[in-house]
């Protein structure tokens, strides 16, 4: 067992004090520990006020928070602080690339690249922009081991047309690992960027993102134990130099005339509006929860409760595993199916016993088809699950296979 697995830090967690309770559902949305809750309620309580505004020392001391959590996300990413654009969720910070990258790069004769096992966030806005703008819009698919078929995106790649290719870094249902390294650098030789959903990766795994290379890498708050409403773009600086602003209005300007407006530089000319402050504040917090831990530990331990959660699985009989056999090769997440009973049943029943479990398609319907189901159950862990929890998951199948005998 990990190091992990023996600390309280299930104790740093408030909604994991109730009594019962098995949280097996961080894939969907991290607990939030105590330090990230009041950090934001230190913001409301002492320093709240907009940032970028005032020059009164409420305001000042309101900027510092906002902008020194910036700073510690990025210094912790490896990546530049002027190129580290919050937004409201990755969601919209995919949309913001596909929108004024893809709209101002993209056109007829060119073609727009995604893989099967892309969440909708990482599929839908290509789709549309290559809808939008007349161009092809290929699908890089899978084998039966749940891994990326490198080959077929390869032959993509070969046709000349590329502009964009977008891939997931740790599939949300699979659990797959995808090497982004190395489709980074298939990319950029045949002259395209690559724009990678984050979102499972950043709160799982240690990352250096200017050693990825990606041109754009975006990730959430409320998966990475931050709070919900404030998310993390990454973009190559003379990408975003180059692109106009996603959203117009207010603090994202450099001077406003009744002949012109000219754009503030990033990340400010990707922010516009009033931002969500003390999610930012959390955010900050959050990573500092992480570094406290340390990334290597948290892959570590979450690497050794998939594969326990593998074994135990396993042995289930009618239990189909979707993804890698191989914990080094997937994220902190298993996906399920029992032969016969539909995946909400299971997350019912399994719910009543206080197990928390995801079913459903995951937001990934070509996925899901591809596999030819319409749901499946998935198990998701973060830094304060243990064994324990991986047998109550078993105990509470028994008890499914019971009742559905």
């Amino acid at each position: 067992m990990s190091a992990l697995a023996d600390t309280a830090i299930a104790h740093e967690f408030p909604s994991l004090d109730r009594e019962g309770l098995v949280y097996l559902d961080t894939g969907a949305t991290s607990q939030t520990p105590r330090t990230v809750l009041d950090a934001m309620e230190d913001y409301y309580a002492h320093h709240r006020a907009s940032v970028h505004r005032g020059v009164y020392p409420l305001a000042a001391e309101a900027t510092d928070l906002f902008e020194g959590a910036r700073e510690r996300i990025a210094r912790w990413l490896n990546w530049g602080v002027e190129e580290t654009i919050f937004t409201g969720n990755v969601t919209e910070a995919l949309n913001l690339v596909a929108y004024a990258w893809g709209d101002a790069n993209v056109g007829p004769g060119d073609r727009v690249v995604v893989t099967e096992m892309e969440h909708h966030s990482n599929f839908v806005p290509w789709q549309q922009l290559a809808l939008r703008r007349g161009a092809e819009f290929s699908v890089a698919g899978f084998d039966e081991e749940g891994q990326l078929d490198l080959d077929a995106l390869d032959t993509l790649l070969a046709g000349g047309d590329v502009k964009v290719v977008a891939v997931v870094h740790v599939s949300n249902t699979l659990g797959t690992i995808n090497p982004i390294e190395e489709i980074v650098r298939r990319a950029h030789d045949a002259g395209a960027i690559v724009v990678v959903d984050g979102a499972q990766a950043v709160p799982q795994l240690p990352l250096d993102l200017a050693a990825l290379g990606a041109d754009f890498y975006g990730w959430t708050g409320h998966k990475a134990y931050g709070p919900t409403g404030v998310g993390v773009l990454h973009g190559r600086a003379e990408l975003l130099d180059d692109m106009p602003p996603f959203i117009t209005g207010g603090h994202m300007i450099a001077s406003v005339s009744t002949e012109e407006t000219r754009w503030a530089q990033s990340p400010a000319k990707f922010e516009a509006g009033t931002s969500n402050i003390a999610e930012a504040i959390g955010l900050g917090a959050a990573v500092d929860f992480l570094q406290g831990i340390g990334m290597e530990h948290v892959r570590d331990h979450e690497r050794e409760l998939v594969g326990y959660a593998l074994e135990r699985l396993t042995a289930i009989p009618g239990l189909t595993i979707h993804g890698p056999r191989d914990p080094a090769q997937r994220g902190a997440l298993v996906s399920f199916a029992l032969e016969g009973i539909h995946p909400h049943d299971v997350a019912e029943i399994l719910g009543r016993q206080g197990v928390c479990v995801r079913a459903g398609h995951h937001c990934c319907q070509p996925l899901m088809r591809h596999l030819g189901v319409g749901a499946t159950s998935r198990a998701s862990f973060g830094v304060h699950n243990t064994h324990e929890d991986v047998d109550a998951l078993i105990a509470g199948l028994a008890q499914v296979r019971e009742v559905f005998a």
